[in-house]
This record gives structure tokens, sequence and C-alpha cells, in this order.
């Protein structure tokens, strides 16, 4: 059971008055510029000097616009599905403020931790934070935890645009409440009317993560007890349904993310057939289909035509029970309803699908903007294990379980003469510039993992059920999909690859966050003799200091992975 952990019991906290986020600048219409004015439902790839056909991994806007918040963590109890528990929130809300700007423009947020007895850290999922490695929000890898009643500002520039989100990266506090969505506009793959903005799927339980992690470590993974879209559900006779209204004719664009801690989430609107644009923050050729796959950390856009009847429909988020238990399996919904009608319980009936805890074919999610991958100057084969030890689950890569410090995090230590590195910081340092490094992670065990890559997006050259790697596994080359979370396969394998185009120390791990406090984690270091250059030390030491100091006056012990 974590030493650092939430209050216990239910009683409502009073807490200082909360800053109300908000960007510096309300004006978010899309830039413009007499060599293309951008439209969603007109000219969707157009985006002023720059279009869909831009390669943003080597230019990219730079507005000059701030967009600026403001966040408060706290302890707070709420009911998301009329259920009360503690929970840890932002700015008081699940999910928390959803930031938003234009491709280019820099993102600056102020972070306060107001909760009583826990650190925190913030990290802005799939962003690749290009030179900007301090900025990525990763306690023990990047930063020291933020100590209660300390704050930190976090700046970086949105080189990428699309949907996304952020969460704590600090113990299981994601999933306590602490995290929200974040949209960065720009030209899309497939013309639409309306932005219906972030719908944020989540799984959820009565019970804290601390509460369960000892039996999630020690047994079978906890059942939630429902899921939420956009913060709402029902249970029992409590809580309440997320709505939405479609204008008869028009198209929308949802910018569906998965949050969950350890569900994939089948989505789909009864009746309605969904239009894939994006993957993650990459630009797809669009395809149509009735239902979509979304593993934890995944995002997908798609656009929705309003072409039904008038009336209710359901909008579901179906947990695969191929590789998770809920107790509201088949009612965690939602409602559309057309026109302005009274809202009522449909009586629409799902799309038939086959459970799977697959990602979306390799064949439909074929990006906009087509690379191809050159040949590896590294590659790294790791072999994944479950181990026990005293009685509680170890994940492994290559027979080691990650392991790094909150006190210590890796970034100050690269920037330390002389520190010293341990086997369990599971560390791949690449030194090349602008090189290819091919990672494959391979599992002869029965059950299929999210994999995320902090700092990159990443090229899925293979992706294999039942299945082991070899030197002569075929491998896709030519403009494979693009993203930062891919499925590892049960009984198979993953190999993905990227060039070495941003130094820091970037983070990759399993995306359910039980395993990830459990130690299925590494990280890169990667081009080394930079990143004194980008990086902020002064900055980076206060907060340890102020971490440690509080660590160490409270006794605080660190039972995790630290990430």
């Amino acid at each position: 059971m974590h030493i650092v952990h939430l209050l216990s019991g239910l009683t409502a906290i009073a807490f200082p008055a909360l800053v109300a986020a908000a960007p510096a600048s309300s004006d978010l219409s899309p830039r413009q510029s007499d060599a293309c004015e951008f439209d969603s439902a007109t000219a969707p790839n157009c985006w002023g000097e720059y279009s869909l056909d831009t390669n943003w991994y080597e230019e990219a806007p730079d507005t000059g616009v701030i967009r600026e918040y403001w966040f408060e963590v706290v302890n707070k109890t709420l009911a998301p599905d009329g259920v009360e528990r503690m929970t840890l929130s932002i700015n008081g809300s699940i999910p928390g403020p959803t930031i938003e700007g234009d491709w280019g423009d820099t993102f600056v947020i102020h972070v306060k931790n107001s909760m009583e007895n826990n650190g925190t850290s913030i990290h802005w999922h799939g962003i690749r934070q290009l030179n900007s490695s301090e900025q990525d929000g990763v306690a023990s890898i990047t930063q020291c935890p933020v100590a209660p009643g300390d704050s930190m500002t976090y700046r970086f520039r949105a080189t990428q645009y699309g949907s996304t989100w952020y969460h704590s990266h600090f113990s299981l506090q994601a999933w306590n409440g602490v995290f929200g969505g974040v949209i960065i506009h720009g030209p899309a793959s497939a013309p639409y009317n309306e932005d219906k903005g972030i719908i944020a799927l989540s799984d959820w339980f009565h019970r804290t993560t601390d509460q369960l992690y000892a039996t999630a470590s020690s047994g079978a993974p906890p059942t939630a007890q429902n899921g939420l879209i956009n913060g709402l559900n029902v249970y029992d006779e409590g809580g309440s349904r997320f709505e939405t209204n479609f204008e008869s004719g028009k198209s929308y664009r949802l910018r569906l993310v998965n949050t969950a801690i350890d569900t994939m989430f089948r989505f789909g609107i009864d009746n309605h057939t969904l239009t894939v644009i994006a993957s993650d923050l990459v630009p797809i050729v669009p395809y149509e289909t009735d239902m979509v796959n979304v593993a934890i950390g995944q995002r997908y856009d798609v656009i929705v035509k309003a072409d039904q009847e008038p009336g209710n429909y359901w909008m579901r988020a179906i947990p695969q029970i191929t590789c998770t238990t809920n107790e509201m399996t088949l009612n965690i919904k939602g409602i559309v309803t057309y026109d302005d009608l009274a809202v009522e319980e449909p009586v629409t009936e799902a799309w038939p699908y086959d459970d799977s805890c697959e990602d979306e074919l390799t064949s439909n999610l074929v990006p906009h903007l087509s690379l191809d991958v050159g040949a590896a100057t590294s590659e790294t084969v790791m072999d994944v294990t479950l181990d026990i030890v005293g009685g509680f689950f170890k994940w492994k890569l290559n027979d080691n379980t990650f392991l790094s410090d909150w006190g210590e995090p890796t970034l100050e230590k690269v920037l330390t003469p002389g520190a010293v590195f341990t086997e369990q910081e599971n560390i791949i340092n690449l030194n090349e510039t602008n090189t290819w490094t091919y990672l494959v992670v391979e599992s002869q065990l029965g059950l299929a993992h999210p994999v995320h890559l902090h700092g990159h997006d990443f090229f899925v050259l293979a992706q294999e059920p039942m299945a082991t790697f070899s030197d002569d596994s075929p491998l896709n080359l030519s403009n494979p999909p693009r993203r930062d979370v891919a499925m590892l396969p049960a009984f198979g394998y993953l190999a993905i690859a990227f060039t070495n185009d941003n130094p820091g120390v970037w983070l990759a791990h399993c995306h359910i966050g039980w395993h990830t406090s459990q130690g299925f984690a590494l990280q890169l270091v990667e081009r080394n003799s930079e990143i004194g250059d980008i990086t902020d030390l002064d900055s980076l030491q206060d907060t340890c200091a102020k971490w440690n100091d509080y660590q160490d006056t409270n006794n605080v012990e660190q039972e995790d992975s630290g990430v």
C-alpha cells in the first residue's frame, strides 16, 4: 500500500477559492492568411502558410500567441456517477478543464499543488516537447514531484495539432481524477461543420487507486464499478448521462480520448457511421467504421453526420472484456439528441461487434503525410515477463523491473558530473543525431499492453499476435502508421521506430496504470551532450529541493516504480 495516499473518508473539505482556467487570449479562431484560409466545412486542409501537407517534424508555425492557464490540484469529495468518494482533481472537477489553442501557439500552465499529502506532476500526453524535455512532467524522470504548497509552471510550443490529454504522472494519481483534455486546432483530413470537442472515456472505481493498489499487485486487477463519458454516468439510482445535441444534416467532429487505468473501450453511436480522420496526433486518410477500438492513452478524431431520423440515440463506450472487467460493461452510455428534442431514454440497439483488445487495423491507419522509415542504426529487443517478489507482481523488461527515484530525477542526474545510474533505471542511450532507432517489445504472456513513448511519435513497423520476433520478421517501412500509443499483442510483439531528433530524457511504458507502477517501463537518454543547453537546471533543482525537504520532513516512502 502506498505511503503517499489520499485522505480517507467522505467528509467534505473546504478549499481556497479556485482560479478558473482561462486562455490568455479568447481568440481561438484558426490562423488565416492569403495563402490558405481554413474552413472546417470547405477547406479543412488549409492553415495559413501551412497545411495538412506540412511535415510538422521539420517545420511548424510559431504564432507568438500565449495560451495561459491556472491549475490547482486539490482533494475533493465528488460523485461523478452519483456515488461519493474522495478524489484528486484539477480546479475541483473531473475531468479538469480542457486547454485549447492553435497549431504553433505557446502554452503556459501554472500548476499549484494544494493537496494535503501528495506530490504531483502534469504530463502533456503525446506532446513531443521538441527541445523541451524538462516540460514533459514526469516525476523522477524530468522533474521531482511538486511538493504540497509548491507551484510549477510548464511552458511549451504546440508543434503538432489535434486531440490529446494531460494527466498526473505521479504514482496512480491520474486515475483519482487528475486529468483533462487538450485541443490544438489545425487542418483536418476531412470536412465537418462543428467541433464537439473532447469525449473523455474513463473507467471509474468507488475506492481510490491507492486503496486498490495492493489488490492489483497481488491478484487479479480490481473490477471497475463504472465508466464515465466526460466525467458522467449513472450507477444504481444516482448520477446522470453525458448528453449532446445534433442538428439534422450537419456533421460533427468528436475527439475521443481513452483516459482509463485498465480498460480498452469500443466507441460508437447507434445507427451512425464514424469517419476516422486522426489517430493520436497524426491526421490519417479517412476511413469509415461502425465502432472504433480506443486503447488506453490513445485518441481518435471521428466525424459523425446527423443523417438519421430525429430522435435520441445511445452513445456507447463498451469495455472490452477480453482484457478488463467492469460492473457496467453495457451501461456506459451517453445520449445524442437531434434538433433540441426532449431528451429521453433511447431505445436504439448497439452495432454488432467482436470483443477484442486489438488496435484498429494498421491498413486503416494510413498517415495523410506519407513518410518512410530508414535503416536502423540502433535496435533493441526487449522481452516482457512477470515475476512475484514478496507476494507482489513486478513487471520486467529483459529481467529488469524499472525503478527510479522521485527525489533524484534522471534529467538532473544526466547533468550532474559523476552521477551513478543503476540497472533498474532501464536506460537506453541514444547518442547519434537524426538516425533511426528500432525498439521491439515481445511478450509470451496472454495479456495485451498499450505501449506509450514520450518525446516522439513512432512508426508502427509490426504488430503481431501469437508470434515470436526474429531477424526475418517482416517490417513495414513504407508509410506505416505513426502514433504515440500502440498495443503490444498478447503472445506476440510490437516493433516501432523513430528518429533521434529530440534531445532529452524520455520515458516509455505500458499505459495500464497498475503495470507502470509495477515496473513496466524504460527510459531513453537521447543526445546527452545537447541536453544541458536546453535545460533550466536551477529551476529543476529548486523543485527538487522543496520536494526532498517535504519528503524528509514527512517520512514519505516511495513504494512504486517512481513513475
